[in-house]
């Protein structure tokens, strides 16, 4: 079995993608204030389709008239930390108030307005409030259809799974099966990991370093992130397999810089010897989970040459594979789901976030010859959620019908090339890497000491000043990545070329003013602030 080198790239940049002409960006001594009078425009360019499909309007300022308490952010902000448990995430990084939201925009009550580039972990789509996607859900209510049926058989149920099997992988076969269940990504990865365990047998999951499936006991258990794990109890037997990852690579050579395999093929060769070694400690699996691109691991693609051959480990030995698409589906990486871009068909596929039009919604699809589990195997009291559904449906035709996912992959590559045009002449910037939409930027100190593949540590500090110097220019976005250091861009599909220049502009620009602000702080020898600790993973 060979891994080629540029298949164990995975779709990393680096230092070396080509040039891109990125807007120039004013340096600034001194930190930015918000733009509120020329932001982002939110109109797609006339050459993608979408634009002919109504994409909605951004929400307009208006005169700033001092907010009432009720309205007032700082107050709802307070009240936020003393009432919410101390678990809460994105508030305490991004302490903003959304109010309304349309396109790629997002109006908080203080009257400023955001680029989202988070877009709820990648759940929109297709952005904030679709005029697609409220036409299915207005149409619903008007018609006075049930909003909650367990799993009863629906019109809406039914239009939404026409839809969804007709998307999905060829492979996965005319008779494929759905499963409807609780509506998040984590208890979709639970469902699948009891299917599988229904049918083999066995108990033990192969799973891999990075790897993130969600917050509930058997997804924490596959979940690589140690931090959130070891206050807790094991629920699942995981044996832990190495992901490769050419910037930060488990094996210390990277992708095939150095003579002799690369990261990839070393970690497939390793994986099927130890299958194999009766005494390698691993009893017969249930199944072997992985992300086609690992999202709150870092945005590190899993190279295509290694997920054929990983298919084929698994294949020849019985072991189902589940391909969790929880992030990455629905057009996010350049293809309508990322195992297509190597072609392989998994027996189970995860899916939630984007398949729910921003509505919670989660479902396992799975060959036919798997569906052995008994009546009431896996259930849940909204896995009937009628309007998720209707939103569902809405999305996933118009990203197909539009073919928003090659249009992720056109603007993915043009994002991608100026992130590393950025990272040329930033030396803070260590790797910039992803797929289509799924995008993210390392963050480095680059006068510590490097790795033995030349990486240099991730420095975390950095990355949480870049994201606050963002927000003050007008851009949401959040971190990723072992320490939190990645900067990662999970924009709406309908993002423009336009928006996609102006959130390179601000990244460029916000990366600048972190260092010039850690710069400073270190002179004076007191951390700066904005360096709220960001934990990695977040719930699915």
């Amino acid at each position: 079995m060979t891994v080629s080198a540029r298949d164990a790239a995975g779709g990393s940049a680096g230092r070396t993608a080509p040039p891109a002409t990125v807007p120039s960006v004013t340096t600034r001594a001194t930190t930015t204030p918000p733009a509120t009078t020329t932001p982002p425009t939110t109109t797609p360019p006339t050459t993608t389709p979408v634009a002919a499909r109504s994409t909605p309007a951004a929400p307009t300022t208006g005169p700033r008239s001092a907010p009432t308490d009720a309205a007032n952010p700082a107050t709802i902000l307070a009240r936020q930390r003393q009432r919410e448990s101390a678990a809460r995430t994105y508030a305490r990084t991004l302490p903003i108030v959304p109010v309304r939201a349309s396109g790629t925009m997002v109006l908080g009550a203080d009257g400023r307005r955001y680029l989202d580039c988070l877009a709820g972990a990648g759940t929109l789509a297709l952005g904030h409030n679709h005029p697609v996607v409220t036409e299915a859900i207005t149409s619903m209510l008007a018609r006075g259809a049930p909003l909650h049926t367990l799993d009863l058989a629906t019109p809406e149920k039914d239009a939404f799974t026409d839809e969804l099997r007709g998307c999905l992988p060829a492979g996965m076969g005319s008779d494929v099966k759905l499963h409807f269940c609780g509506p998040s990504g984590a208890d979709a990865v639970e469902a699948a990991i009891k299917l599988a365990q229904t049918v083999t047998g066995n108990q033990t999951i192969l799973a891999f370093t990075g790897g993130y499936h969600g917050m509930t006991a058997g997804a924490l258990a596959v979940t690589g992130n140690v931090a959130v794990k070891d206050p807790l109890p094991p629920s699942t037997s995981v044996v832990r397999l190495p992901f490769p990852f050419p910037y930060r690579c488990p094996f210390g050579v990277g992708s095939g810089r150095a003579p002799g395999p690369d990261g990839a093929e070393l970690s497939a060769r390793y994986i099927e010897r130890l299958l194999d070694d009766p005494a390698g400690g691993v009893v017969r699996p249930a199944a072997l989970i992985v992300e086609p691109v690992q999202g709150e691991g870092g945005v590190v693609p899993a190279p295509d040459g290694w997920l054929r051959a990983i298919r084929e480990i698994t294949r020849r030995r019985g072991i189902p594979l589940i391909l969790d698409e929880v992030q990455t589906g629905v057009g996010r990486t350049g293809k309508y789901w990322a195992a297509q871009h190597s072609g392989i068909t998994p027996d189970i596929i995860v899916m939630s976030k984007a398949i729910g039009g921003g509505l919670p919604l989660a479902v396992i699809a799975y060959r036919s010859e798997l569906d052995t589990w008994a009546p009431g195997a896996h259930t849940g009291t909204f896995r009937g959620n009628q309007l998720a559904m209707a939103a569902g449906h809405a999305t996933l035709r118009l990203v197909r019908e539009d073919r928003l996912d090659e249009r992720a992959a056109r603007l993915g590559t043009r994002l991608l090339t100026g992130l590393a045009e950025i990272a040329r002449n930033r030396p803070q910037v260590g790797d910039v890497r992803g797929r289509g939409l799924m995008l993210g930027a390392e963050m480095v100190d680059p006068t510590a000491a490097p790795d033995l593949v030349g990486a240099h540590p991730a420095d975390a500090r950095l990355a949480g000043l870049v994201r606050a110097e963002c927000l003050r220019r007008g851009l949401i976005i959040e971190l990723g990545g072992r320490h939190g250091a990645v900067v990662r861009l999970l924009p709406p599909l309908i993002l423009s070329d336009e928006e996609g220049d102006r959130v390179l502009a601000i990244l460029a620009d916000a990366i600048d003013a972190a260092v010039r602000r850690l710069s400073v702080h270190a002179a004076l020898g007191h951390p700066p602030a904005d360096q709220a600790h960001v934990r990695f993973g977040s719930a699915g």
